[in-house]
This record gives structure tokens, sequence and C-alpha cells, in this order.
């Protein structure tokens, strides 16, 4: 029987431990044939996000906006664009959600609104009128040049001149996608009133977009330089230590402010994206204790390429960091390289077992559960501008943001016949679309609904201890950690090598049981060869092994 909203309501911690399924609305399911995706083809296709046995569902911006990027730019915090439908349409989709025992996760931009913002409009008539001070303006320096060397992350430098005002305005992104000033207390009243809108009309939970990155500088005192070996090419934004622009310590303040709210809604939840030079510190301090985010994620494992010692140095230093912090795992998103394509084709699954296999709560990016690879676009199919203004040595974020494939059709069932898809569809995709792979109970698709359903069965996995292997005590190209609950121990390993060659593991040297521990079933994985207490672990293939 699926679950009512108070009982959705009960377990206020349902979120630790659980998995949430991005929803990028643009791309999953066209209902209306205008070749754009909508919120009742998203209704449309939730049966299919429940068979994957997550929790909740993650959509991206849907809220009224010019489109400049996406969606990150929003016009209008209360309503739906209608390219993607209306509020009934909206209201349609929770209650088919939570028909399928399934959570509303939605994106929240706070930090900067897009120029057409009634708000902007207003601010920049004058320097006097109601709202003069609700975006971060400053003077021209003597000479006519910017206030400081802050840069923005599509290029160039983050200040826009308004010849209206005489001023420059902030912009840590697009110029059409100017700052709000959080140092002014309305501000701050007026996106938490939007938060309790969405709250009010069910949903949740919030994605938060930037979250470091709402207060700056009072004094806007210039950004120090990045070390040449820690910049980024294609991201301005890396080339200074982001010391002044993002992560001012009256954020934390404002998060508790946010919290205090979601605390008014019993299960609601947030996660937090953390951006920055080193995010990591920001996540531990951002989700510490019980008044502040409650999971956060940064890029670190989303910029993974599937290394062993990469992933332990990742993990070590959140550690290192302290056990008070909960974080969101990802390999995938719309802003990143689909996982198939940076960890390869061929361990998409082995890639899903890791992550199912680290303590947090997870985050899977719609058509990785079907192995989607990055798609390869031509420029004059572009539509992201951060592809466009830097190709073709950064190509954007438009390659793993291609429609959802449901069937072999010429558009990949995403939309009618007859229409053209807002970006193209990838042919490599239409082979491993969602109808094909049903069919077939050895596809990467039952198979990972296997996985997330032994993980979703698990206490252990879900909210036990982590312990990380040293990479000494393991052959290189191996990962493990050890997760406790309890009395129950279960050793994680995977062999994140490539050619042929099993490696032997001393089950001994690891301390990971007392006895050589039973090996568990993982979905499309060999059985690993265990005999007393060594371990033999072919390339690309994982193992778990458990001990009462």
């Amino acid at each position: 029987m699926p679950l009512s909203h108070d009982q959705h309501d009960a377990r206020h911690d349902w979120w630790r431990g659980a998995t949430l399924y991005q929803i990028y609305p643009r791309s999953f399911m066209d209902a209306n044939g205008d070749g754009i995706g909508d919120l009742q083809g998203i209704t449309e296709r939730l049966e299919h996000v429940a068979s994957l046995n997550v929790d909740a569902i993650w959509l991206s911006p849907f809220f009224t906006s010019p489109m400049d990027d996406f969606g990150y730019d929003v016009s209008d915090y209360r309503d739906v664009d209608p390219m993607f439908g209306t509020l009934g349409d909206f209201r349609t989709l929770i209650d088919r959600a939570h028909e399928l025992e399934l959570r509303v996760i939605i994106d929240q931009v706070l930090s900067h609104s897009s120029d057409r913002h009634a708000w902007f409009q207003e601010s920049r008539q004058d320097r006097t009128n109601p709202r003069a001070d609700w975006y971060v303006w400053a003077d021209p320096e003597p000479d006519g040049n910017p206030p400081n060397n802050w840069m923005a992350a599509f290029s160039g430098r983050a200040w826009t001149f308004d010849a209206r005002r005489r001023q420059y305005y902030l912009h840590n992104f697009l110029p059409s996608q100017p700052d709000l000033n959080f140092h002014h207390p309305e501000v701050q009243q007026a996106q938490l009133d939007n938060l309790r809108f969405w709250l009010e009309l069910g949903v949740d939970g919030f994605r938060f977009d930037v979250v470091n990155y709402y207060f700056h500088d009072r004094a806007l005192t210039d950004n120090p330089p990045m070390p040449l070996a820690q910049r980024r090419p294609g991201n301005p934004q890396s080339y200074q230590c982001q010391r002044h622009n993002i992560e001012q310590p009256e954020n934390l303040a404002f998060l508790e402010r946010v919290r205090a709210l979601l605390d008014e809604y019993p299960g609601s939840t947030t996660v937090g994206e953390i951006g920055g030079n080193d995010p990591l510190p920001t996540m531990a301090a951002y989700t510490a204790g019980e008044s502040r985010l409650h999971m956060a994620y940064t890029f670190d494992l989303l910029d993974s390429t599937g290394e062993a010692r990469e992933l332990h140095d990742v993990l070590a230093r959140l550690a290192e960091l302290g056990d008070d912090t909960w974080p969101c795992w990802a390999l995938s998103n719309h802003d990143v390289q689909r996982s198939a394509s940076s960890w390869g084709q061929e361990r998409a699954l082995l890639a899903l077992t890791v992550l199912c296999s680290l303590r947090g709560s997870l985050c899977l990016y719609q058509g990785e559960e079907l192995g989607l690879p990055e798609a390869e676009l031509a420029y004059e199919d572009l539509q992201d501008p951060f592809g466009i203004n830097l190709w073709p040595e950064v190509k954007g974020r438009d390659g793993c943001r291609t429609p959802m494939v449901w069937n072999e059709a010429a558009n990949g069932g995403f939309c009618d016949a007859g229409a053209t898809p807002w970006l193209p569809i990838e042919s490599r995709h239409r082979p491993l679309a969602v109808a094909r792979q049903d069919k077939d109970a050895d596809s990467l698709l039952n198979r990972v609904r296997q996985l997330l359903r032994r993980r979703a069965d698990s206490d252990l996995l879900r909210q036990g201890d982590q312990q990380l292997i040293a990479p000494e005590a393991l052959p290189d190209e191996v990962f493990g950690v050890i997760r406790t609950r309890g009395g129950q121990r279960l050793l994680c390993l995977a062999h994140l090598g490539h050619g042929d060659a099993p490696i032997e593991i001393d089950l001994e040297a690891l301390d990971a049981g007392p006895e050589e521990g039973r090996a568990l079933d993982l979905p499309g994985m060999p059985s690993p060869a265990l005999k007393e207490r060594k371990l033999s672990l072919r390339p690309g293939t994982a193992a778990w092994l458990a001990w009462a």
C-alpha cells in the first residue's frame, strides 16, 4: 500500500543512506510533442524510476526562466515555466510520486536570479528604490574598471556595468545571472518564503545549487591567484583562490535558518552542491550537527575516473574531517561527463557497485542505470553557453544532457517521431534503451535494480560505519572499505584495474573479520575464489564478504 504524506513525514531520517535519482526535466520525457521534456512526461515515466528501488527523485529546475542557463536563471521562484507545464502538473507529479513511495526533491537556485526577475528589474532602476540593495552593486574604480578581480565561471570578469545605475553588479556565472545580496535580511527572508511555498505544496526537500555561494566579502577584497598546478583549463574561476567571493562565515547562520524552516516539515531534507577550490572541508562544516544541511556533495567523485588511489584519497580526506557529516555521493550528474565514459562503459556496473558500498547517501543520474556514455555533439548542436564559449577545448555539458532513450525508435521514445528533440539523440544510446534492457534479465538495467535493492534492504550499507582500507594493505588498483553495524561486518573490495590476470588478496592482512567470511552474490559479478583466507579477484569485478 502506498505511503500517505503523513507516513512519509514520520520517518525523519529516511534520507540517511537513501538513493536519489536525478531527473533533468528537459531531457527525460516529452509528453506534448515539442521536443522538450516536461512535467507530464516525468509523471508518465515514474514507474520506471520506482522500479529502480530508489527512495526519491531530484528534479532539476522547472521554474519560470528565460533559459539562458536552462533554468538555473530563475525569473519566478513560485511558478512553472510554460515549456514544462503548470503548477497543476507539478501537483499531479507529486501525488503520483508519493503513490509510488518516491519522495520529491526539487532544485533551488537561491544565490542568483535571472536578470529578468522582477526583483532585479526594480533593483537596477536607481540606487534608492526598495530593492536597490537586494543585489550586489559596486561603484567602478576611478579608471572605470570593475571593483575587484573576481572571475565568473563561464568566462571573463564577474562584474557587468549597468548604465542606468552607473555601477557594476556581481555575477559568479553568466551576466544574466546577477547575484543576490544575502547580507540584506529581506533577501534572506524572501528566499525562505519561497522555500516555504514549495514545502506547502508537498515537496519532500531541496537540492541547493552552489550552496556555498550565497554570501560575499563585504569589502570586495581581491582573490589571490591559484598556483599554476591547481588551475583547471576552461574555468577562469580556477585561476583564483575563491577566498572572498564565496564561502563566507555568514553562510552558516543562513543554513541554520534554512534547517529551522525544514524542521517545521518533518521528513523533509536538504542536499547542497558545494563547489570551489577545496570543497570537502566546506561539506563537512555545512553538514555538521543537526542544525545545518542534512547532506551535501562535492565534485570530487563526480570528477573521478575510477582509480583506486584517487577514491581512497577523497574518502580519507573526508574521514579526517570527522564523522559528524553526511555526504551524498554521485558519479554522474547534469554538469559532468557521464560515468560510463569517465570510468569506461564496460565498468558501468562496477562503478555503481563501488558507489553502493560507501557510507552516505547516493545519487544516480538519469540514464546511468542504462550505462549511457557521454554523447558526442557537433558544435552547431550545442546549447550550453559554457561549451559554446569555450569550444573545442571545453565541450560543455550538453553531452550528458541529451534525451533519455525509452525505446529504439528514431527519437528514442523521448518524443514523437515527427518532433525535433532539443538536443540530438545519440545513436549509441538507442541500443541501450529501457524497453530493450527491460526484456533481458542479464542487462545492466536489471542488474542495477538488483544492486539497489540489495542496498535498500541493508541497514548496514545505508547507515553503517565505514573503515577505509589503506592502499598499502591492498594490491595496486584494488579499492576497499569495511562497513560495520552492531555485530555485522561487510568487506567491500573492487579491482579497478584492467587486463585479465586476477589478483590474490590476503584477508588476514586486512583484519576484516575473525574467519574467512561469506561471499555474497553480487549482481553481474562472478563469485570470487575464496580459500584459506585468500581471495582471488579479477580486474573489473567486485566482491562483498560478510561476517555476522
